[in-house]
């Protein structure tokens, strides 16, 4: 399976929102269970010289939104890939580069996933994140439902 051209393809769409191209987002690895996407401390820094939390947040949210998307286009599936709800937990301040780890919930499975898609245009993933610092201690995480819907006809 070519992991290259889906990952291509989302890294340019997230490149395309103003937002994400100010955070200096860039997608670092992708095993085909977890995608990692990396932004530098410098413009996502606080007054307290640490990472902001918006952008930590932002950071986890768009690595499983990338995930989510990657799945579908591997499929050969046109979707459009919202978050529905999430909820994040802040644990220590983080002084490194903002790297952030997405992967499917335990308890779900991309093929149900897939199946629900396929069957009635529509599905939800839970997904989950997290960052850490270079020592590894989680800094925060996030658990977040991620919908997709067949694109709407215009």
């Amino acid at each position: 399976m070519d992991l290259i051209i889906p990952t291509h393809r989302i890294e340019q769409r997230l490149l395309s929102m103003p937002p994400v191209r100010a955070l200096q987002l860039r997608l670092h690895h992708y095993d085909g269970e977890r995608l990692h996407l990396v932004a530098p401390l410098a413009p996502n820094i606080n007054d307290k010289a640490n990472a902001f939390g918006g952008s930590l947040a932002s950071v986890m949210t768009l690595a499983a939104w990338a995930l989510v998307s990657v799945k579908l286009e591997e499929a050969g599936l046109e979707a459009d890939v919202y978050v529905q709800d999430s909820m994040l937990r802040y644990r220590h301040p983080l002084y490194d580069e903002l790297t952030a780890e997405a992967w499917l919930a335990p308890e779900q499975s991309w093929e149900q996933f897939l199946t629900s898609f396929r069957q009635r245009g529509k599905a939800r993933a839970q997904m989950l994140a997290r960052i850490c610092n270079a020592a590894g201690t989680e800094c925060c995480s996030l658990e977040g439902r991620f919908v997709a819907l067949a694109p709407r006809e215009d």
